[in-house]
């Protein structure tokens, strides 16, 4: 949700309207699809990661604003706590050499905002879940000062109208059967927990006919980019899921009562519930189960723009698609006058290093194309339900767990994407264009991570195994393997490659 809102107050006349707008705006892209030239030139992706600052004793610094205001214009803006920064990279085609030159300006950018936070006491972490988050950073008080979050938090809490509850019960995501699972329970005042949530972001532009057929490819894979990319085990001190931040960001951002939930109205991170045919399926979807959060309706009339040879805004339609959390959720956007819409993949965490995050990009990319141009859709022999147990298995497992996949029943992701997965990854990324030597770059880093069964999860977990295996309590595990991840991350060697405690 990036448009500002300036508005602090609704009217029961203000959601009544601004239903109408969403509507007219939904009719008018119905218009559009069939009427309208978009973009259909060579496909555009982008990039967003999300960021965490630390102190000099590891947790969190607040001190986001002074490190943005230091830097002063640029790729960086604000998050929703005064611990997280994004990153927004500008969108670049896919073909060539240009992803291995979005590895170089990923790691110039972050030197910057390296040296920037360290003239303000902080350190840069990238990494899905802060480990040492405590419960009392979360509160109001850590949340940005921005308009639109204030908002949002208010808003949020009022449609809950009860403190938001986070229960979450681990079950050795470690595959560890000697481990015994834990489980947190937790409520907070604010909607602060949703910032300890820190994510890449993958946009990749497509033509209005071929995005159902993109975003059902997307659905497929969310189950294995977990699988091969989680990167969150840790939160509040707790050991729960090998990607916690996939509950984590779920249940901090449930409007829902516990009433609701038993009545089935869906939730507003969601994974979906059908394949689609068309874009215009999922905003329909936003507009029929999904209430206002900020419901602030623009003069604009989008008709009438269209009449007067204009594209319209559809701002409505933009700003209410902001505050529905779909893994994969649809963009419509404008560019240089002209429409276009993108698939934004939500699904994977930060880190572990640069060179990790292009890998996993470039893997989603290749799989996703191909999967899209093979003679028969995988998502017309896969079950909708099967894609999102694929998903949750993954978030709870990472690579212990198996997933389903057509032509190989129930197999364990590194299998999978070794046998199967990553040549059709390299057949998709020459169709992109992509050169030999970066694909084999990149994919060669997913092959040795599953190869060697390593991820930013499984470091992380056996990394604070083997600390307290030595004597160190939770909290010091915690502190002593941030500290090692800082290092490592850094360096932008690939996660497979780092040591654990000898």
């Amino acid at each position: 949700m990036g448009q500002d809102v300036d508005r602090t107050t609704f009217s029961r006349q203000d959601r009544q309207n601004y239903r109408a707008k969403v509507q007219r705006c939904l009719d008018a892209l119905g218009v559009m699809l069939k009427e309208h030239t978009f973009a259909r030139d060579e496909p555009m992706t982008g990039l967003e990661v999300e960021l965490n600052l630390v102190d000099q004793d590891l947790a969190p610094s607040t001190t986001g604003a002074d490190v943005l205001a230091s830097m002063g214009a640029g790729e960086f803006q604000s998050e929703l706590g005064r611990w997280n920064m994004e990153l927004n990279l500008p969108p670049r085609p896919l073909p060539g050499d240009q992803w291995r030159r979005l590895e170089h300006q990923l790691l110039d950018e972050l030197a910057t905002a390296r040296s920037h936070a360290l003239d303000h006491g902080a350190r840069l972490a990238v990494i899905g879940i802060l480990p040492t988050l405590e419960k009392r950073h979360l509160v109001a008080e850590a949340l940005s000062p921005d308009r639109r979050y204030a908002m949002l938090n208010e808003q949020m809490l009022h449609a809950r109208g009860e403190p938001i509850r986070l229960d979450i019960a681990g079950d050795d995501p470690s595959g560890r059967h000697d481990v015994t699972p834990e489980h947190l329970v937790a409520d907070f005042d604010s909607i602060a927990p949703e910032a300890a949530c820190t994510s890449m972001q993958l946009h990749l532009q497509v033509p209005p006919d071929s995005f159902a057929a993109y975003w059902n490819a997307a659905q497929c894979l969310a189950g294995v980019q977990l699988a091969v990319g989680a990167n969150s085990p840790f939160l509040l001190g707790s050991r729960l899921w090998a990607e916690t931040r996939i509950p984590l960001f779920e249940q901090s951002c449930d409007v829902r009562t516990p009433e609701l939930r038993n009545q089935g109205v869906r939730p507003r991170v969601w994974f979906g519930e059908r394949w689609i045919t068309s874009v215009l399926d999922l905003f329909t979807e936003n507009g029929r189960y999904f209430p206002a959060l900020m419901p602030v309706a623009e003069d604009a009339e989008p008709f009438e723009e269209l009449a007067a040879g204009t594209v319209p805004g559809l701002d409505e339609l933009r700003l209410h698609n902001g505050t529905i959390w779909r893994w994969n959720r649809p963009v419509y956007d404008i560019a240089n006058g002209t429409p276009h819409l993108r698939v934004e993949n939500r699904v994977l965490p930060a880190g572990p290093t640069v060179v990790d995050m292009v890998a996993n990009a470039l893997f989603f990319y290749g799989l996703l194309r191909e999967l899209v141009e093979a003679d028969r859709p995988l998502w017309s022999t896969m079950s909708f339900e099967a894609a999102e147990e694929n998903f949750t298995t993954a978030a709870r497992h990472g690579l212990d767990g198996p997933l389903y996949w057509p032509g190989n029943g129930w197999i364990r992701p590194d299998e999978l994407v070794l046998r199967k997965l990553l040549p059709q990854a390299a057949a998709g990324l020459a169709r992109w264009g992509v050169t030999t030597e970066v694909a084999e770059r990149y994919l060669g880093v997913i092959e040795r991570r599953c190869v060697e069964r390593r991820t930013g999860a499984s470091w992380q977990l056996d990394t604070v195994a083997a600390l307290e295996a030595r004597g160190a309590d939770r909290q010091a595990a915690l502190h002593g393997m941030l500290e090692r991840y800082l290092e490592s991350s850094t360096a932008n060697e690939p996660v497979h490659d780092w040591p654990l405690p000898s």
